[in-house]
């Protein structure tokens, strides 16, 4: 998601990744890609209009998720991306899952280089405001995130 070429063409820049979301698999030995969970930098505009409005809708009311979110803010000095870190553990998960991705959550953080920000969200109510998220990007300094204001 970061790691990106200096001379990327347009193609390329549209297959970034902005949002992805891992689960167990089925044997929950491994953390995998949840298969059609992720907002590409080519959705934004034609099937995705608010990014962060649609990554929190992919999140499963019932079951616990890793997800990597791209974020776009802009603070009052500057414009920043800043790679965030989620954990998804709802209060209404099976327990059982929440101590498997409790448990596993230093293996795939370790994964990735280059994350800013740690969140572990146990709710909608601690999601469906971006309040939340400017706050933990920059508290209040941060005026904008993903091209709305704050």
């Amino acid at each position: 998601m970061k790691v990106r070429k200096a001379q990327a063409n347009e193609d390329e820049k549209r297959k970034r990744k902005k949002a992805i979301l891992f689960c167990m698999s089925k044997d929950l030995k491994n953390i995998v890609l949840d298969d059609g969970k992720e907002i590409l930098l080519g959705d934004l505009g034609t099937t995705v209009q608010d990014p962060y409005q649609h990554f929190v809708k992919m999140l499963p009311p019932d079951d616990c998720r890793y997800a990597l979110y791209d974020a776009t803010y802009e603070t009052k000095e500057t414009k920043k991306e800043d790679l965030v870190f989620i954990f998804w553990a709802p209060e209404s998960a099976p327990l059982k899952s929440k101590m498997i991705y409790a448990s596993s959550k230093d293996a795939i953080k370790r994964k990735f280089e280059g994350i800013k920000h740690e969140w572990q969200v146990n709710g909608l109510e601690d999601l469906k405001d971006r309040h939340t998220l400017a706050e933990k990007l920059g508290g209040s300094s941060v005026v904008s995130l993903e091209g709305a204001p704050i």
